[in-house]
């Protein structure tokens, strides 16, 4: 093991450079509890793997320009940028979890309730953070993390490598790609909240109509609990359908990544 990265030093360099990038942008694995010594363990293992079936897409490049060159680290950074580029968009995928639950936690009443996310790494109100570990799980039940390494990964390597990030093609895939996962990010989250929002909304429009019917009730302090109550009893009646969404997401995501390496390797 350690006489074939010895002799394939600058391919594994580059191959580990992108794979620790991507963990440190994938979620879960971007966690501070997470030790930094076992993320870069672990992208070197991943090296290893990979190393047998990046020879193809690097040999020529590294045999232009020699190693421990200009152009040798400028490859290493765009491997880093491609790495990160491939975290960020799995990170855009669980982003649209917290943003669902922010939308319906300001009616519900736990708008105030915020706390720090360890899995996002910012303050998230509390919906947020239970349908991101609702989504983190499920994405650990359905092997996504195994898909993600063995399979998206390697046909990352296979498809494109850093000099593809130059060509004017492939940019403008890369920026329509980020474009679209960004814009879906708030898709996504009004469709996952949608069922609960509506309800609000309702709930608010009949508040109101029987605040200005009957002014001495006191809907103040009688509506929050429940509201509150409501929104629980909603989300536990809505929660299958949400983990199936989740999991439509899931499989959308990779199909989007496949799509990704199939298109910006038709380029390179």
């Amino acid at each position: 093991m350690l006489n074939q990265i010895l002799n394939a030093a600058p391919l594994f360099l580059l191959i580990a450079a992108r794979c620790f990038a991507m963990l440190l942008t994938l979620p879960l694995f971007s966690m501070q509890s997470v030790s930094r010594v076992a993320k870069i363990a672990f992208a070197g293992y991943l090296a290893y793997l990979i190393l047998p079936s990046a020879y193809g897409s690097y040999d020529q490049l590294i045999g232009t320009y020699q190693v421990f060159t200009l152009e040798y680290i400028l490859l290493l950074a765009g491997e880093v940028l491609i790495g990160v580029i491939i975290g960020f968009y799995i990170s855009i995928l669980f982003a649209a979890f917290s943003t669902a639950g922010q939308f319906f936690s300001f009616q519900m009443g736990l708008s105030a309730a915020e706390a720090y996310d360890a899995l996002s790494q910012v303050e998230n109100p509390l919906m947020g953070q239970y349908l991101n570990l609702i989504a983190m799980i499920l994405f650990l039940q359905v092997d996504a993390f195994q898909h993600l390494f063995l399979g998206g990964v390697i046909s990352s390597f296979q498809s494109f490598n850093a000099m593809s990030l130059v060509l004017a093609e492939t940019q403008n895939t890369l920026l329509t790609f980020l474009l679209k996962g960004l814009s879906g990010l708030f898709f996504d989250a009004f469709m996952i909240a949608l069922p609960m929002v509506g309800t609000f909304f309702i709930v608010a429009v009949t508040m109101g109509i029987l605040s200005k019917a009957a002014p001495q009730m006191n809907l103040l302090s009688e509506g929050i609990p429940l509201t509150m109550l409501l929104g629980f009893l909603l989300l536990s009646l809505c929660l299958p359908y949400m983990c199936n969404l989740f999991l439509r997401l899931f499989d959308s995501a990779f199909y989007s990544l496949k799509t990704l390496f199939e298109t910006v390797g038709g380029f390179s």
